[in-house]
């Protein structure tokens, strides 16, 4: 490759991906000799981006952080993908972050090639997003700790704010941030309670990383998506009732299906329903809307809803 300014941004794309390159592979790929490379390495370092070479037999170049962000080659994919991503953060519960993504957003459309500009706004039209996130914010400096000490496994302390208010401290070995739904949780083993905890991101407080390393531990199941998704599942609470229908058996469950405990008959008329909801209102449309008369034996909560629920119902009927 003659075109020293087509080599350069050519061997710039090459070092921004998250590799050390030897310069002998960076000449093959360059189609130029190992001491061409070292003198555009050099030219790249006058540009300002800071290029470490590392010594010995598998010695090589990478791009590595500097004083301040240099450029960043781009293919189309990749310019596509950013843009996309900066429209969904603009709706995003991490506090800030959306104003910061649209001045990011005008900068990258400003020198977009039109083809690409038009790949965008195709997307852009044809999406619509829901109302703005109406719940707890994530303070992006706190989400940006966390991140640090997760990826550099690094032993982290922070306030923690728990759901019924109560405030404790605690020192952890991050594992991994996961997001579900419009939150962010934190996977991490509590090194106070010798146990792996999820932390809710907007109830973390003053996050600082302590300096100290860790081996990563194994994660029971080895899945963070999983871990938090086994832990929120078991937060929900969970209304449990004994009901007599006076309705067959076979029917009711046929009727019900797989969302049952146990149905035992009392009778060729009757029988006893022993089921869970997530919700006393699920559980309560439920009931109604099998079709038969039932008396609630337990929780009285339950009978007490389905008493008022039947006023409310039988006022709007006139």
């Amino acid at each position: 490759m003659t075109d020293t300014p087509a080599r350069l941004l050519t061997l710039l794309s090459l070092l921004q991906t998250p590799r050390e390159w030897p310069g002998s592979e960076l000449a093959e790929r360059l189609s130029v000799s190992p001491r061409t490379v070292r003198r555009d390495i050099d030219r790249l370092r006058e540009l300002g981006y800071p290029v470490e070479a590392t010594m010995g037999a598998v010695g090589g170049y990478r791009l590595v952080a500097g004083k301040a962000m240099p450029p960043l080659l781009l293919d189309d994919e990749e310019a596509v993908a950013i843009a996309v991503g900066l429209r969904a953060a603009a709706g995003s519960p991490v506090d800030g972050i959306e104003r910061a993504s649209m001045r990011a957003l005008a900068k990258l459309q400003q020198v977009l090639p039109s083809r690409l500009r038009h790949r965008v706004g195709a997307l852009s039209a044809a999406t619509v997003s829901l109302a703005g996130w109406a719940g707890a914010t994530v303070d992006p400096e706190v989400l940006t700790v966390l991140a640090s000490g997760t990826a550099g496994r690094e032993k982290l302390r922070f306030g923690y704010q728990a759901a019924d208010q109560a405030e404790s401290h605690r020192l952890v070995e991050p594992h991994r941030l996961v997001t579900a739904g419009r939150r962010w949780y934190l996977v991490a083993y509590d090194e106070d309670r010798t146990d792996w905890r999820l932390f809710r991101v907007d109830r973390v407080r003053e996050p600082r990383l302590t300096g100290a390393r860790f081996a990563l531990r194994a994660l029971p199941g080895d899945d963070p998506a999983a871990f938090v998704q086994q832990k929120l599942r078991g937060l929900q609470r969970t209304v449990r009732a004994v009901v007599t229908l006076y309705a067959p058996a076979e029917r009711m469950a046929a009727r019900l299906g797989g969302s049952v405990d146990r149905i035992d008959p009392i009778d060729e008329n009757s029988c006893v329903l022993y089921t869970r909801a997530d919700a006393m209102e699920w559980l309560a449309v439920r009931l109604a809307m099998l079709g038969c008369e039932f008396v609630v034996q337990e929780p009285v909560e339950l009978r007490e809803y389905l008493a008022a629920l039947g006023a409310r119902v039988s006022r709007s009927a006139g």
